[in-house]
This record gives C-alpha cells, sequence and structure tokens, in this order.
C-alpha cells in the first residue's frame, strides 16, 4: 500500500527519476617518454546524453610498486583543481575541452619517480556509472624501440622484397620476350633470302669447248696484227 502511494505521488507530482545510463571511459595504454619532457595523457568518454554542463573529470595516481592512489586533479562546474600538496602540484595543467567529452592534462617536467598508473574518471550526469580507465606511463633517458616498430619495420622489408620479386620476374619476362622475338625476325629473314636464292636458281657454266675455240680464235688475231 505505502509501495502504490509512493509511485502515485511521484506521477502526481511529476518528478519521474530520469534514467541512468551506463558511460565509457577511454584513456591510452601505455605511454613511454624521455625524462624533463612533457607528455599529454588523454582522456575521453562515451554517453548516450549530450555533454552536460555538470560534466567531470577526475585524475588520480599511483607510484609502480604502490597500492595506494592519489587525487592529482580534478574538473567540476568549469573549474579545473588541481592537488597543491602532491607530487605534480606545480606541473599539471588541464589541456582538454570538456564540451567535446575531453578531459586531457599535460605532465610537465617528468622525472622517474613519475613512472606510475594514471586513471582517469568522467561523469556525465545523470550518466555516471562508468568503469576508470587506466594508463601506464614510463619514463626513460632514451625512449626504446617498441616492438609495434619493430614489427612495422619488418612488415616493411617484407613487403618491399615482395615487390622487387615481382619487378624482377616482369623484367625478366620482357627480356626473354624480346630475345625471342628478335631470334624470330632473324629467322625469318634467312629463310627469306635462302629462298629467294633458290628460286634464282644456280649460275651457268661455261661449255669448255666454246671456251677453247674463243681462246683460239683471240690468239689467231693477234697472230695476224703481228704480221701486218
Amino acid at each position: 500500500m505505502l509501495t502504490f502511494v509512493a509511485l502515485a505521488s511521484v506521477l502526481l507530482l511529476g518528478i519521474v527519476p530520469e534514467q541512468t545510463e551506463a558511460i565509457a571511459i577511454y584513456t591510452g595504454w601505455e605511454r613511454h617518454a624521455l625524462l624533463g619532457s612533457d607528455i599529454r595523457l588523454s582522456c575521453s568518454f562515451f554517453s548516450w546524453r549530450l555533454t552536460s554542463d555538470d560534466v567531470t573529470f577526475s585524475w588520480t595516481y599511483r607510484p609502480d610498486g604502490s597500492r595506494d592512489s592519489i587525487s592529482i586533479f580534478h574538473y567540476t562546474s568549469g573549474q579545473a583543481y588541481v592537488d597543491n600538496k602532491g607530487p605534480f602540484r606545480d606541473r599539471v595543467e588541464f589541456v582538454g575541452n570538456p564540451g567535446k567529452r575531453d578531459g586531457s592534462i599535460l605532465i610537465k617536467n617528468l622525472d622517474y619517480n613519475d613512472n606510475g598508473t594514471f586513471t582517469c574518471d568522467a561523469k556525465n550526469p545523470p550518466d555516471i556509472v562508468g568503469r576508470p580507465s587506466s594508463v601506464r606511463l614510463l619514463v626513460f633517458e632514451t625512449v626504446p624501440i617498441q616492438a609495434g616498430v619493430i614489427t612495422g619495420a619488418i612488415i616493411g622489408v617484407v613487403l618491399g622484397l615482395l615487390v622487387l620479386i615481382v619487378v624482377i620476374y616482369y623484367l625478366m619476362r620482357f627480356l626473354v620476350a624480346r630475345r625471342v622475338f628478335s631470334l624470330s625476325v632473324s629467322k625469318h629473314g634467312k629463310k627469306k633470302r635462302e629462298g629467294s636464292q633458290a628460286r634464282q636458281g644456280p649460275a651457268p657454266t661455261a661449255d669448255p669447248t666454246k671456251v677453247k675455240a674463243a681462246s683460239s680464235e683471240k690468239k689467231k688475231q693477234e697472230s695476224r696484227k703481228d704480221k701486218k
């Protein structure tokens, strides 16, 4: 009976509570940075509702080897608040855009002691139920080559070799085809010349009797000239 009365009162007064939906929060997984440099830690969220004026972002930090987290930054009601006692009190800057669901922060002048896990939590009322997202920061004197870079380089080399093999294959096919064509043209021209000579027939041979008679006649004529 009391439950029925309560529901009736809510309906009559028009104060039905707004349904809450889940919110999804995103950060990177792991970031590498150089000693003394600055780094941007990104945080964004997805919500089915429009961005509320009461949107909030909160960042906490847990050093490597520690179980306890400390609050380092909070954004609410359009204002950014940085913890004024922790290790990042003078080194954290808000660089996000709440209207675009961006709650990113910038950490300046990184030190080895900054190695640890940074966790971002966001609320977009009435969507306030969501799992915070974390990103691990590793500070190095020189940034190591990541596995993804090595994998990409290997893939690039393999693709380059495949392209080179294909180019060589088609170049060899072109050279072989050109050689075969040249041999075919040369052979065809040789056969054509031999056919022409065969049609003309062999040169007629001189009759020895006629050659001897002509020689004798020539000698007689020369003898007559000498007598005169």
